[in-house]
């Protein structure tokens, strides 16, 4: 049998029936451009193997229990779902910076630099966390090319490969993005200082 003949579908098909050579025909089809794909934002091979097997195994999790739906194309839903874990990987990082202070380092600066007051700092995160979840509500084309530029910092050049349309689509979408997030926060009276 050919393998790499079957289409996505149908080696999802196979998988879910217990074949297991239809699984790593799967992986072998799309493992080059989805390594590529996380390691141009992340730059780090290391990380870019971890969040590209922790992407795999949120797939056949996902495929096992019966919850992958035929929405799309695979590869675009793999994408997603690896796109998901760099921000995750990000936000983490974020929350958590590391400070190299040397031998002269003293834990007093660190403490006592509060710029903000605590309510002030609650009601920063509320609207970031409140423009989070406002952003699921765009489509997902819009959705994506946002995400890819604000939370992970790829050029318009980089997204427009990525997504495989021109530049001015890429940007096209990025501004109803930002025009249709604008609308949604509007009618939810989320207001950015």
């Amino acid at each position: 049998m050919n393998w790499n003949a079957l289409s996505d579908n149908e080696l999802i098909a196979r998988y879910q029936s217990g074949d297991e050579i239809a699984l790593k025909t799967i992986i072998l089809r799309y493992e080059r451009r989805l390594f590529s794909y996380i390691m141009v934002s992340v730059k780090n091979k290391e990380l870019a193997e971890d969040i590209f097997q922790d992407t795999f195994i949120k797939v056949i999790n996902t495929i096992r229990s019966g919850s992958y739906q035929e929405e799309g194309k695979f590869f675009q839903w793999i994408m997603r779902i690896a796109n998901n874990l760099k921000i995750d990987y990000f936000r983490k990082m974020q929350r958590m910076p590391t400070i190299d202070g040397g031998e002269e380092f003293d834990i007093f600066t660190i403490i006592g630099s509060k710029d903000e007051s605590i309510e002030e700092k609650m009601i920063r995160e509320q609207t970031y966390e409140d423009i989070n979840h406002y952003v699921e509500y765009l489509p997902e084309e819009q959705k994506e090319v946002l995400k890819m530029r604000i939370y992970m910092d790829y050029s318009f050049k980089e997204i427009a490969k990525m997504t495989q349309v021109s530049i001015n689509t890429a940007l096209g979408r990025m501004r109803y993005a930002l025009i249709n997030l604008r609308k949604i926060m509007a009618k939810n009276h989320v207001v950015l200082e």
